[in-house]
């Protein structure tokens, strides 16, 4: 596979998660690297979650890029309209004993998904999230009975509550059992299109890629595995600059709302680092304009997070084969139409 574009330090630097730290190491890197996900691990949260998510369909939308074989994969369709159900459910089924109660911080996907996921189990579940979140994503929050606390600070936040409750933080990415789940839609992208050329993902804390990544290393080492970030929140970029899980120097704020994370964790660095993950970013204006077509061409309610792998292929960024099949991952779909309505007529009035 192709080497990754923002590698600048070994996978022996990238640290593990503190127990006492829910979002790993924040400073220098220790020499002990995790461990990685595998694909039994990934087999095994697949048997595990089947009673929670939804098996999505890959669709065919070659109209996205001509030329090419183009699949989508509909994770917007999922239970709670994101992928997040894969690895909340994953997460929380695999805790033992089980909690009476989590904390967890979102911009509103993942604490859907562990509210959804702790209902079902009886365990009480509080979620950070930051002031300006989408109102799709508070209500799904509220709709499946989690508490909502607003916060400007989404880990020191959930970090606080957690210690004050005596429960865990059910991180959104820098967890293997998080990973594990997230990787069980590459599993299902492989039983139907066993070697495509390119796997397009969106990034934000990196889980999703992580676990993509893990998967795609097991059953296709030549597929590349692209991992898409906003210009405006780079995070997965940054830390494999830094060669460290540090925060950006300026908080992300991105229309891909999903993607803003404030930082990403030491085991999507180990995992990006490993598996050769490719990285390219997309600005705003691609975003807006790209959110629109995807729903156009795919007939599917997606968010603007979903759209940046859209974006990233029509920006001429990413070098193609001939005919190549490429696969994107449409990660969510908590958005509304009237917002959906708006960024399309926006990009119709810019020449």
């Amino acid at each position: 596979m192709t080497e990754p574009k923002d590698l600048t330090a070994t996978a022996d630097t990238a640290g593990t998660a503190d127990p006492n730290d829910p979002t790993g190491p924040a400073g220098a890197a220790v020499t002990r690297k995790p461990d990685l996900v595998t694909l039994d691990e990934v087999r095994a949260a697949a048997r595990r979650v089947t009673e929670v998510a939804r098996r999505t369909p890959l669709l065919r939308c070659d109209g996205l890029h001509g030329g090419h074989r183009v699949f989508v994969k509909a994770e917007n369709l999922q239970s709670t309209a994101s992928f997040k159900v894969r690895g909340a459910a994953n997460a929380l089924l695999s805790l033992d004993p089980r909690p009476r109660s989590v904390v967890t911080f979102s911009a509103g996907n993942h604490g859907a998904a562990v509210a959804l996921v702790g209902r079902a189990l009886g365990v009480t579940v509080t979620v950070c999230m930051p002031p300006g979140a989408v109102a799709a994503k508070v209500g799904a929050v509220r709709r499946y009975g989690g508490e909502i606390v607003f916060t400007d600070d989404l880990i020191g936040s959930a970090a606080a509550l957690a210690a004050e409750r005596g429960c865990p933080v059910l991180h959104p990415f820098d967890d293997p059992a998080v990973i594990a789940g997230q990787g069980t839609t590459a599993l299902e992208i492989f039983e139907e299109v066993p070697h495509p050329d390119v796997i397009l993902v969106p990034v934000g804390g990196g889980g999703l890629i992580s676990g993509v990544a893990a998967v795609t290393a097991a059953l296709s080492d030549g597929t590349r595995v692209i991992g898409v970030e906003p210009e405006t929140a780079p995070t997965v970029g940054h830390a494999l600059r830094r060669g460290t899980p540090e925060p950006l120097p300026v908080p992300p704020r991105s229309a891909a709302d999903g993607l803003n994370a404030p930082r990403t964790g030491a085991l999507p660095l180990a995992h990006v680092r490993q598996h050769a993950v490719e990285l390219v970013t997309v600005g705003e204006e691609d975003i807006r304009r790209a959110w629109p077509l995807m729903a156009a061409e795919t007939r599917l309610l997606v968010e603007p997070s979903a759209a940046v792998t859209v974006a990233a292929l029509r920006s001429g960024r990413i070098g193609l084969p001939e005919c190549a099949t490429v696969v994107l991952i449409a990660t969510g779909g908590n958005t509304s139409l009237g917002a959906l309505g708006d960024a399309a007529s926006s990009a119709n009035a810019v020449p």
